[in-house]
């Protein structure tokens, strides 16, 4: 298993390289987080993370997330800034609502009223990010850009959630091109909707380990990162 060291090392490679591509797009380095994704690997891990320093943490399945948070509760270990990335589905919002902060991968409005009426019963406010289908490839989740605007009009007036901005995940076309043209596209909706509705949507959610200085070029404000920080697992 990785140790608390190695997570630390990895996350300030990772950090220094953030740092220096922001000096090179004269971008402040604080405008883009790292948000270190745990998935899959025990909670044993998110500790040696948490020894390590990180205080976020990012899953993509329901019920790992909400054991974890509860192993940690046992330990006594302080609670991190729990994000969810992974397809949602509206049965299993139940069990995220009381504590995660951020969900990268809400793609339509049942989940978004889920979500809400969830958020409403655990008497909290959750932030979201709409996931974009960029890529066009069918193993891919998101809404497409041209269901945008219903969406939004049936999101906006929950009270419970907030928007804070949008999501994607680049195809892997094995294309540098076409994965740039993707993150473009992204922050190209983000502004528009914000115009469009008024709204002042601030992140964009998009990048990982193979591709985050791309992202981060195009205007990243959040890079998922995983192996590059955890190792494989097994």
């Amino acid at each position: 298993m990785i140790t608390s060291d190695e997570i630390k090392e990895n996350y300030s490679k990772i950090s220094h390289n953030v740092e220096s591509i922001c000096k090179r797009l004269k971008r402040p380095p604080a405008s883009v987080r790292i948000i270190p994704v745990s998935k899959t690997h025990p909670a044993e891990v998110i500790k040696l993370g948490h020894i390590a320093g990180l205080n976020i943490f990012a899953e993509n399945y329901a019920r790992e997330i909400r054991d974890k948070h509860k192993i940690l509760d046992e330990l006594g270990i302080a609670q991190p800034e729990w994000h969810f990335v992974g397809h949602l589905q509206t049965n299993k919002v139940k069990y995220v609502a009381p504590f995660v902060k951020l969900i990268h991968s809400v793609d339509s409005a049942k989940l978004g009223r889920e979500i809400n009426k969830q958020a409403l019963k655990s008497d909290r406010v959750i932030d979201i990010l709409i996931q974009v289908h960029t890529s066009g490839e069918e193993s891919k989740f998101g809404c497409p850009p041209g269901g945008l605007p219903n969406l939004f009009e049936e999101l906006l007036p929950l009270e419970n959630i907030r928007i804070r901005g949008l999501m994607t995940i680049a195809g892997l076309w094995g294309n540098k091109d076409q994965v740039r043209s993707e993150f473009m596209l992204l922050h190209d909706l983000k502004d528009r909707f914000n115009q469009d509705f008024g709204i002042n949507m601030a992140e964009l959610s998009m990048g990982m380990t193979g591709d985050y200085e791309m992202a981060i070029e195009e205007g990243s404000s959040m890079i998922r990162i995983g192996t590059a920080i955890f190792g494989r697992r097994g």
